[in-house]
């Protein structure tokens, strides 16, 4: 290159500088690279799929570059990880409280690589767990299946025994006895989040001791506990997206979890250059905890409990009512 060039390129770069024209070097000029991690299938209708939802809404929105990997086992988790760090990927996101100690732990070899890990409670300088308040919906939906059981025995089925699914669980009993309090509450940890079998075996063993109304808090597996409540004309409730499609005959409510919406938040803060690790809670006071419609029940739940229910909705967002907090199971 001639003297005269380098002159020329030396305005041309003063010129990008002081206009704020976008270099390919800048990091907001770059498209971020998102990974997302699930333990299950993408298409299971529930917990994974409303977070793939919220990978795609983002790279919509954002243009960035994804990829996901589904049926990540515990075993599997850090290898998974490092693969996608070792691949240059800004932002992984691991769905589920399994995910929150093997990204730590990998986030120290990657201290570029921003980590996070949805329902977890681990965090470091590079990773962030984002918790959502579900149990506040558990107590609610508590409240409603014990006031549409007319055996006085609800079950509710949860897929592995850590804190984000005992959480949901232990509030709805407690939103359930709180509105009767004789009633008898079934509870079974299935160990998995994928096995759809094993979630309908232990809603048959709930039927068989007379239980009228089931939930569920178990992914895919949870769909086996929809199947026998639909199998035996019995009500039950949806987890994580709005399962009334699934079975509208036997689908009294669905807790609600907007994933999309937090995953959104989460690549923005990273697009933006403004993440940092640790704990985040959000619930329904920011619009990432919600109840659905009633559907074809809205005639058949009582009125005295839908507006129940609406009165401590609007005392749990303006933050005049906390559910309790309970991550460790205990009896009935």
């Amino acid at each position: 290159m001639k003297k005269g060039s380098f002159k020329i390129f030396g305005l041309v770069l003063m010129a990008v500088l002081t206009l704020g024209l976008a270099l390919p070097s800048s990091s907001l000029a770059r498209n971020i690279k998102v990974a997302l991690l699930l333990s299950g299938p993408a298409n299971d209708g529930g917990w994974n799929a409303v977070a793939l939802k919220g990978l795609k809404d983002a790279e919509k929105k954002f243009g960035i570059e994804t990829a996901y990997t589904e049926h990540v086992s515990v075993a599997d988790s850090e290898s998974a990880f490092i693969d996608y760090a070792a691949q240059g990927y800004d932002l992984i996101i691991g769905h589920g409280f399994q995910f929150g100690e093997p990204a730590v732990r990998v986030g120290k070899r990657f201290s570029r690589v921003k980590f996070v890990a949805i329902e977890s409670n681990f965090s470091s300088k590079n990773t962030a767990s984002f918790r959502m308040s579900i149990e506040q919906a558990g107590y609610l939906m508590g409240i409603i299946v014990a006031s549409m059981s007319e055996t006085g025995v609800i079950g509710i089925v949860g897929g592995m025994e850590v804190p984000s699914i005992v959480k949901y669980i232990e509030a709805y009993k407690i939103g359930a006895k709180s509105q009767r309090s004789d009633i008898k509450i079934l509870e079974s940890y299935v160990g998995t989040f994928t096995d759809v079998a094993k979630g309908k075996e232990a809603a048959m063993a709930m039927i068989d001791q007379n239980a009228d109304v089931l939930s569920h808090i178990a992914n895919q597996a949870g769909t086996g506990v929809i199947k026998a409540a639909q199998a035996k004309g019995l009500m039950a409730t949806g987890d994580s997206w709005d399962q009334n499609v699934i079975a509208p005959k036997t689908i009294i409510c669905s807790a609600l979890y907007h994933v999309p919406t937090l995953v959104l938040n989460v690549v923005k803060l990273v697009k933006e250059g403004n993440f940092k690790g640790g704990i985040y809670n959000q619930g329904m006071e920011d619009g990432v905890v919600a109840l659905s419609p009633f559907h074809s029940f809205e005639s058949k739940v009582p009125a005295s409990v839908k507006k129940k229910v609406a009165s401590l909705t609007k005392k749990i967002s303006n933050g005049s009512f906390t559910v309790p907090l309970i991550e460790k199971r205990t009896s009935n």
